[in-house]
């Protein structure tokens, strides 16, 4: 199966879904005051990178938002896969994707947060050579935070993520 992954709008066709899947299911697992979700508005600021993951038909299969902090690090946000299309090495590009744009533009570390009872998504980041960290900015003290960070430009990293394995929730 043919995916793109491309920078788009957030408000392109088929994004809303994932945007309400993701959520829904973030808010499945964790209290609302636990979930730290970037909205359409805040996808769309200066500084704030939007992909999406597209089959052959043109059908959103994922997402990813990768959010420049100004100093050197992004975090990456809202990653997200169709549930019908874990597996299928969607996330690996998306993240891939994501990880060699951040490169280009002077990105030297990618951080992220997600929740402990996020198996696929633990795994996944540990198996794409990202390492555990300290809570940062806002998931300080949260109870309901996992921090990790990937430095991109040391010896032994690379921009290409897997483009197989699991897919993260």
């Amino acid at each position: 199966m043919l995916t793109t992954i491309a920078i788009e709008s957030p408000r392109q066709p088929g994004i809303a879904a994932l945007l309400r899947q993701s959520a829904e299911y973030a808010q499945s697992l964790y209290p609302p005051e636990s979930n730290f979700l970037l909205g359409v508005d805040e996808l769309e600021l200066p500084g704030v990178t939007f992909y999406a993951a597209r089959d052959a038909s043109g059908l959103a299969l994922g997402i990813a938002a990768l959010v420049s902090q100004g100093d050197g690090t992004a975090e990456l946000k809202r990653m997200f896969v169709l549930p019908d299309a874990r597996g299928r090495g969607v996330a690996g590009r998306l993240l891939a994707r994501a990880e060699a744009d951040a490169l280009a533009a002077g990105i030297r570390q990618v951080v992220l947060e997600t929740g402990p009872q996020s198996d696929a998504a633990l795994a996944f980041y540990r198996q794409c050579g990202y390492r555990e960290i300290a809570p940062f900015g806002q998931y300080v003290g949260e109870e309901f935070s996992v921090c990790f960070a990937k430095d991109l430009t040391g010896p032994g990293t690379s921009a290409a993520g897997p483009s197989r394995g699991a897919d993260s929730p």
